[in-house]
């Protein structure tokens, strides 16, 4: 079952998305990897900068979430972990076609350039990377993220929206 999360999953948020994030461990640059991945008070900021998540509930148990953000013209999908027992179920690929649903404008999802598995599955789900250019003008418009990030992270964008009126 997919439901919009709330403040009392907060915990269960972090615990998922820093369980599920182990598998950027020696994959991403060693100086983005953090201990914990996402600390409670850069979800708390994530959240605050209007970051939605929904999440898929099976048997009581928070099994994946995603996250969606508006902004200005363009949708975000942000913060998609499932954990690592519940992975290959297709909970991501529910959650990500849910929330596709509820996007306006342009579908757009980062992800670091060495997370290959990420880009496949983005790929899989009708989203094509972006060149670099686009991706170096997309990240400076809609993210608020570090310069590190932003120079090893790709742009993907759905095939099924259209694109930023202004690229």
């Amino acid at each position: 079952m997919i439901r919009r999360c709330t403040d009392s999953d907060f915990p269960t948020i972090e615990a998922v998305i820093n369980e599920a994030a182990q598998a950027y461990h020696g994959v991403i640059p060693a100086d983005c990897w953090h201990n914990p991945y996402m600390t409670g008070s850069a979800l708390q900021a994530e959240i605050d900068a209007g970051v939605e998540f929904w999440g898929w509930e099976d048997s009581g148990i928070l099994a994946g979430l995603m996250g969606i953000q508006y902004v200005r013209d363009v949708t975000l999908i942000r913060h998609a972990y499932v954990r690592t027992a519940s992975q290959g179920r297709g909970i991501g690929g529910a959650l990500l076609g849910f929330l596709a649903d509820r996007a306006s404008g342009t579908l757009l999802v980062g992800t670091w350039a060495a997370a290959a598995w990420a880009i496949r599955f983005y790929e899989r789900h009708g989203f094509r990377l972006v060149s670099p250019r686009e991706k170096d003008e997309l990240l400076a418009a809609y993210w608020s993220i570090p310069l590190r990030q932003k120079e090893t992270s790709v742009v993907l964008a759905s095939t099924r929206h259209s694109r930023p009126s202004e690229i």
